[in-house]
């Protein structure tokens, strides 16, 4: 075919998918209708990663040259378009714009909901609790830094819970308004530019390296200073009007978790998490004899952290943090915490969620 009536063609075919697109926001209309009369949560993550992971297949099956990256993005803005249309969903999350959870939560829930930054972990905790936003993005462990102990901490003081689980894979990229010949100097957060040293020294050998408290105020200097760039995200890029001049090698990307959290846990799917806080004595075997019971009842501790209590001036209380495998309404689960209780500890649970089965990447 020609050119000509190459283009022709892919003109029907767009024909056909706008009608098919509203075809299907009219159904997940009626869907919603049909939720918000019952009582439902709208947004449902193990429903969502259901049928990403059967397109994905069906792509597959047909030897579809898209990726399975391409198909989930497409489909997450198409979701995201029907969400909107439901109830102007909003989700807070630990900003400013361009952080990474203002990445991350897009990747999530893409271009077409609301969504609010939040200065602290306690905003977003306040704003999901009063209703304000649907829901809320905050980090909770990074592979190279450990587990965020200030989300960790605010989960055992609220009645929120988490209700999903994001995995992402963090990639930096080095923004500028210039070229790369011309960066003289590169302004990134601490912690980001001690990930990224290595890398920046073979780019940009040349280039001085300098701290900035945040990614956001770094691309603020890449704006307006000459011959500046910044370390951070490719939203931040994009917020900041700057150009992506290279992106980090994947054998130096780290990878972060992060929580949507809810008035509610997720409800079960056959294949989930729970996030425990077990508070017991602090004595020689304390965590020996919480792990002791779990055992018992076969269920997987999957992950443990341990936090001090607040206001325990004498060090005789302990308090741990455990991700189980399994769903807290559970049979096993329930048991195994009755038995804990049993024992004299004070057991709370954080929030059971769909366990990730991919990993988020820009």
């Amino acid at each position: 075919m020609s050119l000509e009536d190459t283009r022709i063609k892919i003109d029907a075919i767009d024909q056909q998918l706008i009608r098919l697109l509203n075809e299907r926001a009219e159904l997940v209309h009626v869907i919603g209708e049909i939720k918000k009369k019952d009582g439902l949560d709208i947004y449902v993550p193990g429903r969502e990663e259901k049928l990403l992971r059967k397109l994905c297949e069906l792509n597959s099956a047909q030897q579809g040259l898209l990726t399975e990256k391409a198909i989930r993005a497409i489909f997450r803005e198409i979701m995201s378009a029907a969400l909107a249309l439901e109830n102007s969903m909003k989700i807070s999350f630990l900003g400013p714009a361009g952080s990474w959870t203002h990445q991350v939560a897009i990747n999530k829930f893409g271009n077409s909901v609301s969504y609010v930054a939040e200065a602290s972990t306690e905003g977003v905790f306040s704003r999901v609790a009063c209703q304000g936003v649907d829901y809320g993005v905050l980090p909770i462990e990074h592979s190279t830094e450990g587990a965020v102990h200030h989300t960790l901490d605010h989960l055992v003081d609220s009645e929120l819970q988490i209700y999903a689980e994001i995995l992402w894979k963090v990639e930096t990229v080095v923004m500028a308004k210039g070229d790369v010949a011309s960066v003289k100097v590169i302004y990134g957060h601490p912690q980001m530019l001690a990930q990224c040293r290595p890398w920046l020294g073979q780019c940009y050998p040349h280039a001085t390296l300098i701290e900035s408290a945040s990614s956001s105020l770094a691309a603020t200097h890449a704006e307006s200073e000459p011959g500046t760039a910044a370390l951070g995200t490719p939203l931040s890029a994009e917020l900041h009007g700057l150009r992506v001049l290279s992106t980090s090698p994947r054998e130096h990307a780290t990878r972060a978790r992060f929580i949507i959290l809810g008035r509610r846990s997720g409800a079960p799917t056959g294949h989930d998490n729970t996030m425990l806080m077990v508070h017991a004595r602090d004595r020689v075997g304390a965590l020996l004899e919480v792990l002791q019971v779990f055992a018992s009842r076969n269920v997987n501790v999957r992950q443990i952290e341990n936090r001090p209590v607040p206001g325990d001036l004498t060090g005789e209380q302990a308090r741990f943090f455990l991700e189980i495998s399994g769903h807290h309404e559970e049979t096993s689960l329930q048991e195994t915490i009755h038995d804990l209780t049993a024992q004299g500890a004070k057991v709370k649970v954080l929030g059971s969620y769909p366990a990730p089965g991919w990993v988020e990447e820009r």
